[in-house]
């Protein structure tokens, strides 16, 4: 999305004063506003003699990130690309993989749904294991303190069949192959996603195969409900960093 000043010649709230209270905040793009804790920084214009100009400057941005979308591309480049460069990571397990005409699809976010405690982490713990196993890196974004190690542990050594003297190898390579972060709110989420996508366009041979929010919606739940602009605009900045990961980087996304 850029740096906010390039708004400005096309939005007359967005000016120098603006991007001066922007900037003393440490915001210079709209990425820094989307992992900046907005409530604050209304907050923070109270005191101030402009506060209510702030404040509509602050709303049109909010305004600007939620209509912001993709542009369209042709229908042939977006089928050619499907074709030949977005493939299925096998789950691991024969079942899942027949529901899912064939694994996880890359270039794509596939939502796991379920009532609490229906399974959807250990399901989780499944792709990873199986994908670090056999396919490259995995990124777990843990929003509940639930990986375990030694779920991963157990998953592992059964998925593996491997002779024992075998399987302490083929572990350590599994795990290694796991990048797991604590979110425990969607700022922190936001600033993860930001620093993977640095991470995949700067690093030549970093490779990461899956991506698991585990689980989105504890982070999206608390900042929607009512006329919230912000919380429904953060809701869209996370939905869509998730989906140019999956398709720009060939990345499969499990949420």
């Amino acid at each position: 999305m850029g740096a906010l000043k390039s708004l400005k010649q096309e939005y007359a709230i967005i000016d120098s004063i603006f991007l001066q209270f922007c900037a003393s905040h440490g915001i210079f793009s709209v990425e820094d506003f989307l992992v900046h804790d907005v409530y604050m920084l209304v907050a923070s214009t109270e005191q101030l003699a402009n506060s209510d100009r702030l404040k509509q400057g602050i709303n049109q941005i909010l305004s600007i990130i939620e209509t912001y979308h993709q542009p369209w591309m042709n229908g042939l480049v977006l089928l050619e690309d499907r074709e030949q460069n977005k493939h299925c990571l096998s789950t691991g397990c024969e079942s899942f993989d027949m529901l899912l005409q064939g694994g996880l699809h890359e270039g794509h976010v596939t939502e796991l749904v379920g009532p609490s405690s229906s399974g959807k982490t250990q399901v989780c713990f499944q792709f990873a294991s199986n994908v670090a196993m056999k396919l490259g890196g995995v990124v777990f974004l843990d929003s509940g303190n639930s990986f375990s190690p030694t779920r991963m542990q157990q998953i592992v050594t059964h998925i593996s069949g491997s002779a024992e003297n075998k399987i302490n190898g083929i572990l350590q390579q599994a795990m290694r192959n796991i990048e797991c972060h604590a979110v425990f709110d969607v700022y922190a989420l936001l600033n993860v996603l930001h620093q993977q996508k640095l991470k995949l366009k700067s690093q030549t041979g970093y490779q990461v195969r899956l991506i698991i929010v585990d689980s989105i919606s504890s982070l999206i739940a608390p900042i929607l409900g009512g006329s919230n602009a912000h919380g429904h605009a953060l809701m869209v900045s996370v939905g869509y960093l998730l989906k140019e990961l999956a398709d720009r980087h060939n990345i499969a996304v499990v949420v």
